[in-house]
């Protein structure tokens, strides 16, 4: 055989090959898509089968809520709360509906819970679907890879949701993004979604590639050369895959400057990205006489927020016990941790916090208050003369905004929402104290404690007007400016 015929059958053999890998190229395509299809009308159609009652008495449209810890007692659930109650009371004929994993609690107790913490009483009945898989969702299954573990199991989640029933406007109120294209392309929905914190931030890349340790970076991967290029490498990748979903929300709606910024680099949709802050029960909290906080007997520093790792108590109980050893009298003063407990993972926390606090000698000065009701933190917020936060990069800072309406002395951590958005000069005046150390914590402490009564009253004064630009009235208006574009057909139908 020559070289000629050789090449000739060998480009023969190719095209062949290459004609049949084509061939099965769009027969997958063609087959993929037939099945897409299959699966959409079956969701279609087991949805009908659902919960058809929502259709009747009136009902024109259905706002469903993916919000799995819909029972935590956070502030996102303050925002879920008050969000569903504008609804109602612009669109009396729409149905809000919420996709909720606590299946240990019945609707009403659920509402009742909602009263109780935020002070929130809804107009009408709401709609629960409670799902079971919520296991997919908790960070405790996925021990490496948890960010990505996380999100594809919320796609197991959602899956759930939409075959329980496919509403007419999808609002992913919690961060399950990757939850977006199902209900968009498979349940046909309109979509929105409200962005507490971005599920990867531009910050947390940059701490990976400088290889600086902290929450979500351990110091053995932050000291390995090789670790850490592999989960840059796997951050980069994860940052694309959020982008692509997110980027499926007809509305973006995210809660502060510092959330908007990472959001817009993420997800690339500026003109459909809007900054709605969170609502703050601020009328309430400014009913406490500012002269009240300073007659109490107690020198109580407060920190309101769930046990969640990234608040960082720790930071707060050390920086504690540095002001403690540089006061004569230590057992005057006395730090109070307010905040909620999702699941067993906070209660530990909460455990190693007692005995961290055990370690240092200051048992007797931190008290933990877990689950209280709206009032019981109105009346601690009422005994305190700072308010205390710790968190880097806290993404808004509901209980910040809470102690500054109340009158605390806000000290925050010199990064994220409160940086940028709240602690930050009023009418060209000082609302609170920043901090990222330390020692830098104990000594604003200090401070705080060594102003006079009048210089403590002025800034109180300009702190809470400063925080009413954060009350449930500027949210439900906000909000409700990017829904309506969802539900045009319902414009009007309520009290504007």
């Amino acid at each position: 055989m020559t070289l000629t015929e050789f090449m000739r059958q060998y480009i023969s053999v190719v095209s062949q090959m290459g004609g049949l890998l084509i061939s099965s190229g769009i027969f997958f395509i063609f087959v993929f898509a037939i099945v897409l299809v299959a699966l959409r009308a079956l969701i279609q159609w087991r949805s009908r089968k659902q919960l058809p009652h929502l259709r009747q008495g009136g009902t024109t449209h259905t706002v469903g809520f993916f919000h799995p810890y819909c029972n935590a007692g956070g502030g996102g659930e303050r925002v879920l709360w008050t969000a569903i109650r504008a609804i109602q009371s612009r669109y009396p004929k729409v149905q809000c509906v919420v996709y909720t994993g606590d299946i240990d609690a019945s609707p009403q107790e659920i509402l009742t819970r909602a009263r109780q913490r935020f002070n929130i009483s809804l107009k009408r009945q709401v709609e629960f679907v409670f799902l079971k898989r919520r296991k997919w969702v908790e960070a405790s299954k996925y021990p490496c890879f948890t960010l990505l573990g996380q999100s594809l199991g919320s796609l197991v989640l959602g899956f759930e949701a939409l075959l329980s029933y496919i509403p007419d406007v999808y609002i992913d109120s919690m961060g399950y993004s990757f939850t977006l294209p199902l209900f968009r392309f498979f349940g046909r929905c309109k979509v929105a979604c409200y962005v507490h914190y971005p599920t990867i931030s531009t910050d947390m890349l940059e701490k990976v590639s400088q290889r600086s340790s902290g929450h979500n970076n351990l110091a053995f991967i932050a000291n390995s050369v090789l670790l850490s290029s592999i989960k840059l490498f796997y951050y980069r990748l994860f940052a694309y895959l959020y982008g692509v979903m997110g980027k499926q929300s007809q509305v973006v709606m995210v809660n502060s400057s510092w959330t908007l910024g990472h959001i817009r680099q993420l997800w690339k949709v500026p003109t459909r990205t809007h900054v709605v802050y969170p609502p703050c029960d601020v009328s309430e909290f400014v009913s406490i006489p500012l002269s009240q906080l300073d007659s109490v007997s107690e020198k109580n520093i407060i920190s309101v927020g769930q046990f969640r790792p990234e608040k960082d108590h720790a930071l707060m109980v050390r920086s504690f016990k540095m002001f403690l050893d540089g006061e004569g009298e230590p057992s005057e003063y006395k730090l109070l941790l307010v905040g909620g407990c999702r699941n067993q993972g906070d209660v530990q926390r909460v455990q190693e916090l007692k005995e961290l606090a055990a370690s240092l000698g200051v048992t007797d000065n931190v008290v933990f208050h877990l689950n209280v009701d709206f009032d019981e933190l109105k009346r601690l917020l009422a005994s305190s003369v700072i308010g205390l936060h710790a968190m880097w990069n806290e993404h808004f800072g509901i209980g910040v905004v809470e102690c500054m309406a109340a009158g605390n002395v806000m000290l925050a951590h010199d990064s994220g929402g409160p940086k940028l958005d709240i602690v930050v000069p009023h009418d060209g005046a000082p609302t609170g104290f920043l901090a990222s150390s330390e020692p830098q914590y104990a000594q604003a402490m200090a401070s705080i404690f060594s102003m006079t009564r009048a210089q403590r009253l002025t800034l109180r004064q300009n702190a809470r007007e400063s925080a009413k630009r954060f009350s449930e009235h500027e949210f439900e208006v906000s909000f409700l400016a990017c829904v309506e574009t969802l539900l045009p057909e319902c414009y009007g139908q309520g009290d504007r």
